[in-house]
């Protein structure tokens, strides 16, 4: 596809990809993200970047187009984190997880820990290990299966994985491998980082929300009861391999949760991919190998270019959580799980456009496309009838975007494929759109 023009704002950064300056991107011209200063009211257009010889991120294409890189047959994009010394890269393909030394090359030491799932370990994990350990006879490898579900992403089940490492006396030169879906890949990548401080770790996601979304960017913590990933860190993988196999064996349900974060891209800085969208959505839920390979590389493309301009989402990487803050508080209202977080998310990005249009920074006819689409992919386009005003309210309240005692929200302003991060919106317009969703 055609790189499109695009633009994302907030009152920490504007930015506008024209479809020359996203080529460049993932061509790999550097750019240097400026300083985002702390009232958030810089402006910069990556054009302006590009003539004043400033580094901007991630650089992603097809293997052919890469700086020379080894890389298993099976490998068909490879996109770039760009993160300085901390860069790495994601690897996209079907059965990369009989590539073994795509693994193996980002294994620190001789001591691995996989952690995974009840649901996932039956599955895969003796693929993985034997990944791990074919030709390898020095690797030795250890595993921690944890219940599956929302509700456990939390310290009790967190400490399982610390209690296995320190049975098992790994050091500072063992690595942690995720394997699993957001929940593993949180949990694992907080266990890494707060392990004898700091160990490395590899993301193997094997949902399709994973792979678009939350393996990437080193977002890693566990929920409160209080409020969803309130207790993390940032830290960065290795490396991300996605075998796109995995998803034959994720339930729809889960696959249609994918595909919330999938349409977020879209509808906040890619607008060609939000129409291509539009007119493949039936591809993706029945699983199109060609479909689904496109919607995951792209979202990672998407991803990988903002957390390189702001790694510790310090006003641009915000724009990712379009729906999240509504979301989240759905998700904690009813019990972690209850809902998966694209129901949650979908949802909370209806909740998101209604808001801009009351605001009137859209029209009517985007919000009619953005319901028209999650309804195509089978997601919720309202929060439960049990999430009252004041459960969002309370939530809300306590959210991470929160600054000063001001909620700050990503809301949808101007054509497709803009939106703005900002807390400088009319509270009654707020209030009316919460109403509007919830009975009471």
């Amino acid at each position: 596809m055609a790189a499109v023009s695009s633009s994302v704002a907030s009152p920490s950064l504007r930015l506008s990809h024209t479809a020359s300056n996203r080529r460049s991107l993932r061509r790999g011209v550097a750019l240097r993200s400026p300083s985002l200063a702390s009232d958030f009211r810089l402006s910069v257009h990556v054009g302006e970047s590009v003539r004043r010889g400033l580094r901007v991120s991630a650089n992603s294409a097809q293997v052919m187009e890469q700086p020379r890189r080894e890389v298993g047959p099976k490998v068909s994009t490879v996109v770039d984190v760009d993160l300085g010394n901390r860069s790495y890269p994601i690897y996209i393909g079907s059965g990369l997880l009989e590539e073994h030394d795509l693994l193996q090359r980002h294994v620190h030491g001789k001591r691995v820990l996989v952690v995974t799932n009840t649901t996932v370990a039956p599955l895969y994990l003796d693929k993985v290990v034997t990944a791990l350990t074919s030709g390898n006879s020095g690797v030795s490898v250890e595993s921690v299966i944890l219940p599956d579900g929302e509700k456990y992403k939390e310290m009790g089940t967190l400490m399982k994985v610390f209690d296995k490492a320190i049975e098992s006396r790994f050091d500072r030169r063992c690595t942690f491998v995720a394997l699993g879906g957001g929940v593993i890949g949180d949990m694992c990548g907080f266990a890494a980082a707060a392990f004898l401080r700091g160990v490395n770790f590899i993301q193997i996601p094997t949902t399709l929300m994973a792979q678009v979304d939350s393996s990437v960017g080193g977002k890693t913590g566990i929920n409160h009861p209080l409020g969803k990933n309130l207790i993390g860190a940032f830290y960065q993988p290795q490396c991300v391999l996605i075998d796109t196999d995995t998803l034959n064996t994720l339930p729809e349900r889960e696959l249609a949760s994918g595909v919330a974060e999938v349409i977020k891209y879209g509808l906040i800085r890619d607008a060609e991919f939000f129409e291509w969208q539009e007119k493949n959505m039936q591809a993706l839920l029945a699983r199109d190998p060609s479909a689904l390979a496109y919607a995951i590389k792209h979202s990672c493309e998407n991803k990988a270019e903002v957390v390189s301009l702001d790694e510790k989402e310090s006003g641009l990487r915000a724009t990712l959580n379009l729906g999240h803050t509504f979301g989240h508080a759905i998700e904690t209202g009813l019990g972690y799980g209850e809902w998966l977080h694209g129901e949650a998310v979908a949802a909370g990005m209806v909740m998101a456009v209604d808001l801009s249009y009351r605001l009137g920074w859209i029209d009517d006819s985007l919000v009619k496309r953005v319901l028209t689409i999650l309804q195509q992919a089978r997601l919720p386009t309202a929060p439960p009838d049990s999430i009252t005003v004041e459960m969002f309210k309370s939530t809300m309240a306590v959210d991470k975007k929160v600054a000063d005692g001001l909620l700050r929200l990503i809301l949808l302003k101007g054509p497709l494929g803009n939106c703005v991060f900002t807390g400088d919106y009319d509270r009654k317009a707020l209030d009316e759109t919460l109403q509007s969703f919830c009975k009471s």
